[in-house]
């Protein structure tokens, strides 16, 4: 785990935005993936919102579903995939003194043809998250499959492909950032570490 977490934190100090490219276990993104085609099947995965869960109901700007992780639902891989934010969190907060104290995460599917449009991931008015995670669960991603995160910065525009086992780590406030359209299926976990 250290290995993941030293990884994801020197590329966020070096471009401010972090990468762990296996930053999951195989078994765990394998398990989640599974988890999320069930949802799906029983209809639990529901449109997302914007601002502050305002549905999008045209999906124009947002095409994604969600589903909530709660430790209440006492999943297995759920826990697991927690467990692991929060160790990750407590070297975090050793490491680089960031004070985060609170998450939250859910799914996120994004099927053929849905997209999200340039955005910040902090509310105007609620300034609690301080660092969006996403975590990929998409095998043998190509660049033809779309779905690619695009971070803005400086003038610049990184394009980050999707992976399974892939981590993004960035300042929720600070960084601009979009996801293009996907041309199949495109599965992570995505959420924020917060200070409250």
């Amino acid at each position: 785990m250290q290995e993941q977490f030293e990884e994801i934190v020197e590329s966020f100090i070096k471009n401010k935005v972090g990468i762990s490219d296996l930053f999951l276990t195989g078994q765990l993104a394998s398990l989640l993936q599974q988890h999320i085609h069930r949802l799906t099947e029983d209809g639990q995965m529901v449109n997302a919102g914007v601002g502050n869960n305002i549905p999008d109901q045209d999906k124009k700007i947002r095409g994604d579903k969600i589903h909530w992780l709660d430790k209440k639902n006492k999943h297995t891989d759920e826990l697991g995939f927690l467990d692991h934010v929060e160790h990750f969190i407590e070297y975090l907060n050793k490491t680089c003194y960031t004070g985060i104290n609170a998450y939250e995460f859910h799914y996120a599917l994004y099927e053929e043809g849905s997209f999200y449009k340039r955005h910040k991931d902090q509310f105007r008015n609620d300034s609690n998250r301080k660092y969006s995670l996403i975590t990929y669960l998409n095998e043998d991603w190509v660049d033809a499959d779309g779905g690619q995160l695009c971070v803005y910065q400086d003038g610049e525009t990184q394009k980050i492909l999707p992976t399974n086992r892939k981590a993004v780590f960035f300042q929720s406030n600070e960084l601009e950032h979009e996801v293009t359209t996907a041309m199949r299926s495109r599965m992570s976990v995505t959420g924020w570490l917060k200070r409250i």
